[in-house]
């Protein structure tokens, strides 16, 4: 099983410390399958604290900076507060602390439908953003997608016929992308609704920057679509989805190529996530309430085809 960061093992007075609050006391918050997460109190305001548990100082730095940049850039995500030295992350005992403001508002899974719009317009604005912008630095190139690494994993998976379906259609998928590529920009990499605040004011905040990349955008749309347009029965919805892409539209629309390789791209995204369910909770950390969590993406994955 993985292990994270626990409320009683982050020394709030070392915290305190380093960025000058007072009055502190913190609750875990749920979700989040990277980091631990807890709300922050202090007499100077709220705040998330966030030990980077997956991260090295690298890895880490360069979140905050990037999290950091596109806050700057207009986007509506949280804002880092650099502790009391002005650095973005906060090295205490052998954890790594990233703290941001609060924001006010809810998840709400399923996101409503009437906010699905605003949820294709964001997206739509970081696809739009200049990758060259400062503080953007150091994004990688493609990392949303399976590596080879991960490929070379799947013939070893103890689901036999999942290992076949997966790569059977893992290459039909790439071979019907080397012929269709589009210039890659900044994506988001995993817009789904617990990376969603509903801000007390109506609008959308977007979370987790774990996983931000340059790459296609029809990718990044397909992971949203697998995100947000999911029905009651977790297959894709109609509906859902051309609420999500009209909203996209207003920003950046579409060619007709884009629109009739999406269904492809969201075949994609559904493949990646059923890759790293798989993987996840039977091959690193084994679980068996969630042996069979992959076998949704599959579901998922052949209800495309008919609805797209």
């Amino acid at each position: 099983m993985a292990h994270y960061t626990t409320a009683d093992q982050i020394d709030l007075a070392v915290v305190a410390d380093r960025y000058r609050l007072t009055g502190v006391s913190v609750v875990p918050l749920s979700g989040g399958a990277a980091n631990s997460s807890f709300r922050l109190a202090s007499d100077q305001g709220e705040y998330v604290l966030t030990s980077l548990d997956n991260h090295d100082e690298a890895s880490a730095s360069t979140l905050a900076r990037h999290t950091r940049a596109l806050h700057r850039l207009g986007v509506p995500t949280s804002e880092v507060v650099p502790a009391a030295d002005g650095s973005l992350i906060a090295p205490i005992g052998d954890r790594l602390l990233m703290v941001k403001k609060w924001i006010e508002g809810t998840v709400q899974q399923p996101l409503p439908h009437t906010l699905l719009t605003e949820a294709g317009e964001l997206l739509a604005r970081i696809h739009i953003l200049a990758p060259e912008a400062e503080g953007l630095g150091g994004v990688p190139v493609g990392s949303r997608r399976l590596s080879s690494e991960h490929l070379a994993e799947i013939p070893a998976f103890g689901d036999r016929e999942f290992a076949r379906w997966l790569t059977s259609r893992l290459d039909r998928v790439r071979a019907a992308e080397a012929d269709n590529l589009r210039t890659p920009c900044l994506i988001h990499g995993d817009l789904f609704d617990d990376n969603i605040i509903v801000r007390d004011d109506g609008g959308l905040s977007v979370l987790d920057w774990e996983t931000v990349s340059l790459d296609d955008p029809l990718l990044d749309l397909g992971m949203a679509a697998v995100g947000l347009a999911q029905d009651e029965a977790g297959l894709l919805s109609t509906d859902r989805l051309h609420t999500l892409l009209d909203g996209y539209e207003k920003r950046r629309p579409f060619t007709a190529t884009d629109r009739a390789l999406l269904p492809l791209e969201i075949e994609h995204a559904a493949l990646i996530i059923a890759f790293h369910r798989y993987y996840r909770h039977n091959v690193r950390f084994p679980n068996p309430e969630r042996a069979t969590y992959h076998r949704a993406m599959v579901r998922f994955t052949e209800s495309v085809a008919r609805r797209v």
